[in-house]
């Protein structure tokens, strides 16, 4: 059996050995042969085609017929020196296709905890040398929280770092309350203007406060610049809504029967 012979084999024939090539794209069967001694005739599928390490080595690819593995393929490397009769297999390794399945990227464990992963009784300690915080003693950047802290001697052992804070500001401002969202753009109101926008202490309040609507975005960090539909300027719907009509229900009614009119003399003569 035969298969297709790859463009990087065309490309390389006139730079081989005399017969070598031939040697190396014939080893059809011995790939054969050693893939059913490793795994067993029955997981050795159509022939796929041949592919050329180097002048004398070449790679014949098999589809594999084993569960679990669809879409991966037998690659069978075998070699020749110039002038021999025979290639030699050197090795069988199993190796995924274009259309395999395959198991995700490993990812480490301090990479998979995601925002909204953490559940009750859950312990999530902060990585060693962590550039979202700083020593408590050190000062935190921000003149108003380190006035404050100095005068009433109150201290962390850990305090949020410049670094931090300014990733938590972009954080807090290209997400779901920043003036990008959907529910911004989809309004002209605006936080800042708002009578339940509760601002942040320090320089984070410049940009950021806390909703205090119920309705909306109830105790969420937004973005003086966010907005929604229910901003204390809104205003009332206009019209005076449907007419009042008094209630009329014919099951409570009283039905009575009239009682039949009798003719007049005049008329009966």
């Amino acid at each position: 059996m035969s298969g297709p012979i790859e463009e990087a084999a065309v490309s390389t024939v006139d730079e081989w050995p005399e017969g070598l090539a031939a040697v190396l794209t014939g080893a059809v069967d011995q790939a054969r042969a050693a893939i059913a001694e490793v795994s067993g005739a029955d997981t050795v599928g159509d022939y796929l085609g041949v592919g050329y390490e180097d002048p004398a080595a070449a790679t014949h690819r098999f589809l594999a017929h084993l569960p679990g593995y669809q879409g991966w393929q037998w690659s069978v490397v075998v070699a020749a020196y110039p002038g021999a009769d025979h290639a030699t297999v050197s090795e069988v390794v199993l190796v995924p296709g274009p259309t395999a399945l395959l198991a995700p990227e490993w990812v480490p464990w301090e990479q998979r905890v995601k925002p909204g992963d953490l559940s009750p009784g859950d312990l999530l300690a902060p990585a060693a040398d962590d550039p979202r915080l700083a020593p408590g003693y050190a000062a935190s950047g921000d003149p108003q929280v380190d006035e404050t802290a100095a005068e009433i001697g109150l201290g962390r052992r850990w305090v949020m770092s410049a670094w931090g804070r300014a990733e938590a500001a972009e954080r807090w401002h290209e997400g779901d309350y920043g003036p990008a969202s959907a529910m911004a753009r989809s309004t002209k109101r605006v936080c800042r203007d708002c009578g339940f926008f509760l601002p942040l202490a320090g320089s984070l309040g410049a940009m950021f406060g806390v909703c205090g609507n119920e309705l909306s975005a109830d105790g969420h960090v937004v973005d003086k610049q966010y907005g929604c539909g229910a901003h204390s300027d809104t205003p009332a719907p206009a019209g005076t809504g449907s007419p009042i009509y008094e209630p009329y229900d014919d099951g409570v009614l009283d039905m009575l029967e009239t009682p039949p009119v009798q003719p007049s003399e005049e008329e009966s003569d």
